[in-house]
């Protein structure tokens, strides 16, 4: 049995360096890790999770109408991440926000100290104000 080669030092110059891994939000790889399960799963289960993502999309679009209260935006979301399981299309346009959201809090997290400040003084006079309207013109706050 002959020894086994010794690498060719002037090879190794030539091969293409290894680049490193995206930084992802974990969230990301979540969703990845959640794909591959997915796909095991038989048809069945894989068509009521379709109906579960548009019927939560559908109810989502409903509560983001005007004049109805509720969390439309988010259970868009949780729609749109069911339909992910099986649609590119649904997969890239989640991963689109999730990027978006990773970069706001990175922005939010890497704010100086006075744009903090102001967010917040911003914050609280714009609540101030919604009081002060609602009490000025009557505006009821709660079903009573």
């Amino acid at each position: 049995m002959a020894p086994p080669p010794t690498p060719d030092p002037t090879q190794a110059q030539h091969e293409p360096e290894e680049k490193p891994a995206e930084d992802k939000p974990e969230m990301l790889v979540k969703l990845h890790e959640r794909k591959e399960r997915h796909a095991e799963r038989g048809l069945p289960a894989r068509i009521g999770v379709v109906v579960a993502g548009v019927v939560l999309i559908l109810g989502g679009i409903v509560l983001s109408g005007p004049g109805i209260p509720g969390p439309g935006f988010v259970l868009i979301l949780v729609g749109l991440s069911f339909l992910a399981l099986e649609f590119d299309r649904a997969e890239r346009l989640l991963e689109r926000a999730i990027r978006a959201a990773d970069r706001a809090k990175d922005r939010a997290e890497n704010a100086s100290r006075t744009q903090k400040i102001a967010t917040t003084v911003v914050g609280v006079l714009a609540l101030g104000a919604f009081v002060a309207a609602a009490i000025l013109w009557d505006i009821p706050l709660l079903p009573v």
